[in-house]
């Protein structure tokens, strides 16, 4: 059953693109390519590349101004490593908010959308926030194997991060999992669902949609209020059982696993998307204009939750 959702989804034409936004646009866009388009493929079969990766995603979070370190491990007999950088929170420190997106990409795949859109939009988000004032904890990180054959297995980075953080007793009060954020249609019958969901959803793929599981409703009311209160750009909101397995599909699920609240943001990947972990996932495919005025509603959301008071979630 469909669940009401705060707020109201944005309708009727996007406003036109201001400066801000088409300078965003060319970030992600640059970002994608060298991703998708100059590395490429990137998983333990090409270990090379996963450390290109990894050198990038270092280099640029450090000249925004984080001080990036990595949380390595091994995995395919090569060394892996998470990504992690952070602002320390001036009043609830011990209280962390974690934006995460998966930077490997599938086998035979560039991984355009999925998931170096995801990545270019960790390194925006922390461009945005990078001087903003924070109550709480705020902490990026890019988790290496998402995909198969690591999904749902203890060598998945974000798994790795998640656990470790439990065993540390930290208290993640939210997590945002960035998932494939690159691709819109205003065709209609563009966007399908899992057999399980309502179809009262909408069936043109124009939107973002936040995911969670039931444990996390709360913390995904917040967010899709926020988004919709700041942001002219259409949203959905779901709340489903775990055994959902479409909606468990990233690196949020790891963070159920740990106990502790997570939401998906997600253009939905193969639910309007053909060329999902095909080799054709190319840059070319990706809508960057759309893109950026989701970061713009996405940098209002963190911010929200790095300036609470309280914890609710």
């Amino acid at each position: 059953m469909r669940i009401l959702m705060p707020g109201q989804s944005y309708q009727g034409p996007l406003p036109p693109p201001n400066a801000e936004i088409m300078a965003c646009a060319e970030r992600l866009r640059s970002d994608v390519l060298m991703l998708a388009s100059e590395i490429g493929e990137r998983n333990t079969k090409f270990p090379n590349a996963l450390r290109l990766t990894e050198s990038f995603i270092t280099d640029r979070l450090s000249k925004i101004g984080y001080k990036p370190r990595k949380e390595r491990y091994a995995a395919d007999s090569i060394q892996v490593a998470n990504i992690i950088a952070q602002r320390e929170g001036s009043n609830k420190p011990d209280e962390i908010v974690v934006i995460g997106a998966h930077y490997d990409s599938a086998i035979g795949t560039p991984g355009a959308n999925d998931n170096a859109s995801s990545v270019a939009a960790l390194l925006e988000l922390a461009l945005q926030l990078k001087d903003i004032r924070t109550d709480r904890t705020l902490r990026f990180v890019a988790f290496v194997n998402e995909e198969p054959p690591f999904t749902f297995t203890e060598l998945m980075g974000s798994l790795v991060h998640a656990s470790k953080a439990r065993s540390r007793n930290e208290k993640i009060v939210a997590m945002i999992c960035l998932e494939c954020l690159g691709v819109y249609s205003d065709e209609p019958g563009s966007q399908q669902y899992p057999y399980e969901l309502d179809q009262s959803y909408p069936e043109t793929a124009n939107f973002i949609a936040f995911c969670s599981n039931i444990l996390s409703y709360p913390l995904l009311m917040e967010c899709i209020k926020e988004f919709r209160a700041s942001t002219p750009f259409p949203s959905e909101g779901l709340a489903a059982p775990e055994n959902v397995t479409d909606v468990s599909l990233s690196d949020h699920w790891s963070f159920w696993q740990a106990g502790y609240p997570a939401i998906m943001v997600t253009d939905t990947a193969f639910f309007r998307y053909s060329h999902y972990h095909q080799p054709t996932d190319t840059p070319d495919k990706l809508d960057y204009e759309r893109m950026a005025r989701v970061l713009g509603g996405l940098g209002n959301v963190v911010r929200s939750l790095v300036l609470q008071k309280s914890s609710h979630y």
